[in-house]
């Protein structure tokens, strides 16, 4: 008896000093600069007179769960974990173009696409860059959610001085720490959500060029472009806390289309009400992958995102969030699949491959279904 008590009396103590190990690791580790800032004097006040911002955080319009009635996070993780879901990456590397974007003709209309939902947009002699991604890993975590094979033949090396950066929110998958850090000279105006303009100040960012804005606010580019933000339905934050930040869409009006810049966002009334103020939008840009039931919410499902480019009034829509991370339990080309047969050619869809050149000027431009084919 009294062996089996020291017994348990030791395994206690181990485990208990392997937590405390653990705890103290990750406070440690939680430190490092990638982690970001949360907001704090000057800036915390200013988003406090936020009317989406209430009980110390900020608010969806209607009530969002984080789970859908009837799952769980330990279900799920235990889903993730232990049961078999074949095809969330693709064996081959994907289909890719290397575009030269230094030197793009100064005239021409542009966007093009790195996977997921960064891309790089050049229209009327602006250039524009939104969540980009360059670091091969979507988590704080290196190694652990990393690019598909063919998704990263891009850097900021390749990319040319940028007037605009867009941050639709804080999440890793769309502000990459390493990213921000490299494109630090090539960035002219940030233009991002309240709060998320703490991170790149704590990163060396000035704070003369942050442009930090609440939903349905505009910012004047000058020559004839307005860049508006407009709700969306997420969440933010880059550590335990979240809501501290706010996540943003935008729609960005040129002298002569509208652009929908959705960033992440569950279905919900405000695609219809954005629609009915800006519409008809030339090109709607909308998530489309790492989506669940589980988590329907937060993130579209493919028939929601169909109907979200009906209420935009889209004339045509570009399907993203997918093709480069594995962050959901569906197949890595379902996304794209689901999405092309749910709109079956009703609005015409832009889906091109990494490095495409999407012309904006072109609305009738044909692309191919590129994922076909890839194992």
């Amino acid at each position: 008896m009294k062996k089996t008590f020291k017994i348990f009396k030791y395994t206690m103590i181990f485990f208990l000093s392997l937590a405390l190990i653990l705890a103290i690791s990750t406070y440690f580790y939680m430190r490092l600069p990638k982690f970001g800032k949360a907001p704090s004097g000057q800036r915390l006040a200013l988003l406090a007179q936020s009317p989406n911002y209430k009980d110390g955080k900020f608010q969806n319009f209607h009530y969002t769960p984080d789970l859908t009635e009837g799952y769980s996070m330990l279900g799920i993780m235990f889903d993730m974990l232990f049961k078999n879901h074949p095809r969330r990456k693709p064996v081959d590397s994907l289909p890719s173009v290397k575009t030269d974007l230094l030197n793009l003709s100064a005239d021409s209309n542009v966007l093009v696409w790195f996977g997921h939902s960064s891309y790089f947009m050049q229209i009327e002699g602006k250039r524009f860059l939104v969540d980009p991604v360059f670091s091969g890993n979507a988590s704080p975590i290196p190694g652990t959610t990393k690019s598909f094979k063919g998704a990263d033949i891009y850097s900021v090396a390749d990319l040319p001085h940028i007037d605009y950066l867009l941050i639709s929110h804080d999440h890793y998958d769309h502000l990459d720490y390493e990213t921000i850090i490299a494109l630090k000279n090539k960035v002219g105006k940030v233009i991002c959500g309240l709060g998320v303009g703490e991170h790149f100040e704590y990163w060396g960012y000035s704070p003369q060029n942050l442009i930090e804005k609440d939903w349905n606010q505009k910012v004047d580019l000058g020559n004839g472009f307005t860049l508006n933000t407009v709700p969306g339905r997420h969440f933010s934050g880059r550590g335990f806390k979240r809501n501290n930040t706010l996540w943003t869409s935008y729609l960005l009006e040129t002298p002569k289309a509208k652009i929908f810049i959705g960033g992440d966002s569950g279905y919900d009334t405000h695609f219809k009400e954005i629609g009915n103020q800006f519409g008809p939008i030339d090109l709607a840009i909308l998530e489309n992958g790492q989506y669940n039931v589980a988590w329907q919410a937060i993130h579209t499902l493919p028939e929601e995102t169909v109907k979200a480019a009906k209420d935009l009034k889209a004339k045509r829509f570009f399907p993203v969030h997918s093709s480069k991370f594995m962050l959901a339990m569906h197949q890595w080309d379902e996304p794209l699949n689901d999405v092309t047969k749910i709109n079956n050619g009703e609005i015409p869809m832009v889906t091109p491959m990494i490095g495409e050149v999407v012309n904006l000027n072109d609305e009738q431009q044909v692309f191919t279904q590129w994922w076909k084919g890839v194992k």
